[in-house]
């Protein structure tokens, strides 16, 4: 009697894998980096240094344009005058240098009310009832107080210079060589210090502040 036999199956069993739940995806730390940061400050400080050149390279243009156009002026108002002083040195032995200083400081480089209406360069003063009366600032007891005055006027700066001169040539009412010293100065150091000395101005002084517009401006190179 032949059994049957049992048929193995051909078939594999599969085997059934059991799939894993999938881990979490553990996010990745940006690991610190030294050199990063230092190379982030280096740029930031050196954008910011480049910003404060620019900002302070921009801030000086204006005053730089201002002071240009200011020292062009005030050379313009000494070469109109140029001539006349020399003309009194010539004449008088008065430095041109002297001369040219003393309008600039005294006429504010001829912007002041009293050399712009009534050419009077060097606050020259009148007894004149009818000359004009205006404010002045004077250095009385120490100390600088404003008062009034009556000055002369003339019809043009070289009348202003040609007067001036002729101060220190005939002198004051009370001293007609008062002002000799000036005349007979060797340079225009030792004719400013002798302005100082005989009182032509109240400013303590005025005569280094003279000297130092001569030499600031080189009115020295109109002296003959």
């Amino acid at each position: 009697m032949i059994g049957t036999k049992k048929k193995r199956s051909t078939k594999k069993t599969r085997q059934i894998k059991k799939r894993r739940p999938a881990a979490k995806r553990k996010s990745k730390k940006v690991a610190f980096r030294w050199p990063d940061l230092i190379l982030a400050i280096l740029l930031i400080t050196l954008v910011s240094v480049q910003m404060i050149k620019w900002l302070d390279h921009h801030a000086q243009e204006t005053p730089k344009v201002e002071q240009t156009s200011q020292t062009k002026s005030r050379q313009a108002f000494i070469k109109q005058l140029v001539p006349s002083a020399q003309k009194q040195q010539r004449q008088y032995h008065v430095f041109a240098s002297i001369t040219l200083a003393q309008a600039s400081l005294e006429s504010d480089w001829g912007t002041s009310e009293l050399s712009q209406k009534y050419h009077n360069l060097f606050g020259i003063k009148s007894s004149d009832p009818n000359s004009p009366l205006l404010t002045t600032k004077e250095y009385v007891n120490g100390q600088w107080i404003t008062v009034k005055a009556r000055f002369a006027a003339y019809n043009n700066y070289d009348e202003s210079i040609s007067a001036h001169t002729q101060l220190f040539v005939s002198g004051t009412g009370w001293d007609s060589g008062h002002y000799q010293a000036v005349i007979n100065a060797e340079n225009y150091q030792e004719a400013a210090r002798a302005l100082q000395s005989k009182g032509y101005a109240t400013d303590p002084d005025y005569a280094q502040k003279l000297i130092d517009l001569i030499k600031e401006y080189h009115l020295d190179q109109y002296d003959l």
